[in-house]
C-alpha cells in the first residue's frame, strides 16, 4: 500500500475530512487488483460525493497518479 500510503501524506494539508478520505480510501485499495481499478473506484466515488469531500477525492486521485 505504500503508494496510498505516500498519496495519502501529500493530500493530508490540503483535504479537510483526511480520516474519511482514509478510511475510503484503504477500503478501496482492499477491494481491488489492479491500480486502474483503484482510480476507477475513486471517481466513482467522485461522481457520488458532495462537497468538499468530492474535493478531498480529487486532490488525493492527483497525488496517487504522480507518484
Amino acid at each position: 500500500m505504500g503508494k496510498v500510503d505516500d498519496a495519502l501524506f501529500e493530500a493530508r494539508p490540503y483535504v479537510e475530512y483526511w480520516d474519511r478520505l482514509k478510511e475510503l480510501v484503504e477500503k478501496l485499495w482492499d477491494e481491488v487488483e489492479s491500480e486502474e481499478e483503484f482510480i476507477k473506484r475513486i471517481m466513482e466515488e467522485m461522481e457520488k460525493a458532495e462537497e468538499p469531500f468530492k474535493t478531498d477525492l480529487r486532490i488525493f486521485l492527483q497525488k496517487f497518479e504522480v507518484l
